[in-house]
C-alpha cells in the first residue's frame, strides 16, 4: 500500500530517532537484543511494539520506547505516551518475554528526543 509522502516524512524521522537513541544507549553500555519487536494482534486492535529491547550491564532487560518532537509545546516527547501506548509496549514485552526460561530483571524506560536533546527516563513506567 502506498504511504503518503507525510507519513513517509514520518517514518523516516521516527527510524532516525531510535538509531540516535541506540548510539545513544550503546555509548552507555547497553547492548542491542532486538530492534521494532512486533506483535500484530492481541487485546489492543493494533496489537503491541517495542522500538529497542536491550540488556544492561547488570543483566536487566530493557525495553524502551524512543520518542521524538520538533519541540517542547503540549508536554514534549514524554508527555506523548499514553496509557493506552504503555499497554501496548507492556503487552509486546509479555510476549518477548515468552521466549525466556527464567525471567531476567526487567524495566521500560524511555529515550525523548525534544529540540534534538536526548533525555534518558529509566523506569518509566511499570507493566502494572
Amino acid at each position: 500500500m502506498f504511504k503518503g509522502a507525510s507519513e513517509q516524512g514520518t517514518k523516516a524521522l521516527g527510524d532516525a530517532a531510535e538509531s540516535r537513541a541506540l548510539a545513544w544507549l550503546q555509548a552507555r553500555g547497553l547492548t542491542l537484543l532486538e530492534r521494532n519487536y512486533r506483535v500484530a494482534r492481541g487485546p489492543h486492535a493494533r496489537g503491541g511494539e517495542v522500538d529497542l529491547i536491550l540488556r544492561d550491564g547488570d543483566g536487566t532487560l530493557v525495553f524502551v520506547e524512543v520518542r521524538s518532537r520538533r519541540s517542547r509545546g503540549f508536554g514534549g516527547a514524554a508527555a506523548s505516551i499514553g496509557a493506552s501506548k504503555r499497554a501496548r509496549i507492556v503487552y509486546a514485552a509479555q510476549h518477548y518475554l515468552l521466549r525466556w526460561r527464567v525471567l531476567p530483571p526487567c524495566r521500560f524506560d524511555v529515550v525523548c528526543i525534544d529540540d534534538g536533546r536526548v533525555e534518558w527516563l529509566q523506569a518509566a513506567f511499570d507493566a502494572a
